[in-house]
């Protein structure tokens, strides 16, 4: 101890000042960007921002529609990546806007099926065309979240050659803290989480080589967000 001391006090004294014991309180921070930022945007000014980022950095298609139109759009979609083969998410909310049906009638979609196993995730190898239903929006980096449930799994926004993300305008948050805040009270309701929670931006791209960014190189070549004005 008397060496420690002793120590200290030689530091203390070449650095012109007295030991210290207890250290100095952090300074108070001058912005809580992690938190606020983004938040002073109206839901319209968000969506702007969405779009404009998913497109111009994140390069997805950005496309609104009304829930009216949302089915007809969607097929629309199917129709121009290729509707070959379409495999689309069990999530009853794609019931609700027509989606699931009008894909059914028209392109022979596939429902994703807990109780067909495996052969969900070879059907999404094989599709052209890979629907699902997003549950927020993320204004900040351009990306949407994904939940995995068994009637929606991983699969279909990631093997598919495209992927439609079918997204409310007035799910989209401010940013990531947002996202975590509402899993938090979530949590504290005692609800079940899920088994997964992906956050996706664009197609897959990567830019480790040369600074370069090349799109579709481990996953969706194309990203369209059909994205609901329901607000």
């Amino acid at each position: 101890m008397d060496n420690r001391t002793a120590f200290l006090n030689t530091i203390a004294g070449a650095l012109g000042r007295q030991v210290r014991f207890v250290p100095e309180p952090d300074a108070a921070p001058v912005n809580n960007y992690a938190n606020e930022r983004l938040t002073e945007l109206n839901q319209q000014q968000r969506c702007d921002a969405f779009i404009q980022f998913a497109t111009d950095v994140m390069l997805a298609r950005c496309e609104l529609t009304s829930e009216a139109q949302a089915a007809d759009a969607a097929l629309r979609l199917c129709e121009e990546l290729g509707q070959q083969s379409v495999v689309l998410s069990g999530d009853s909310r794609l019931a609700v806007l027509g989606i699931s049906e009008r894909l059914k009638q028209e392109c022979n979609a596939v429902v994703w099926d807990p109780a067909r196993g495996e052969e969900n995730i070879t059907q999404a190898e094989q599709a052209k065309v890979g629907v699902v239903y997003a549950e927020y929006g993320l204004t900040e980096s351009g990306g949407v979240v994904l939940f995995s449930a068994p009637e929606r799994g991983r699969s279909l926004s990631l093997l598919p050659e495209s992927s439609i993300f079918v997204l409310r305008k007035s799910t989209i948050l401010p940013r990531v803290a947002q996202l975590a805040e509402i899993l938090h009270q979530k949590a504290l309701a005692g609800e079940r989480m899920p088994s997964c929670i992906n956050i996706i931006s664009g197609p897959s791209s990567t830019a480790d080589i040369e600074l370069i960014k090349v799109v579709g190189v481990h996953g969706p070549v194309k990203a369209v967000y059909l994205i609901i004005e329901d607000c």
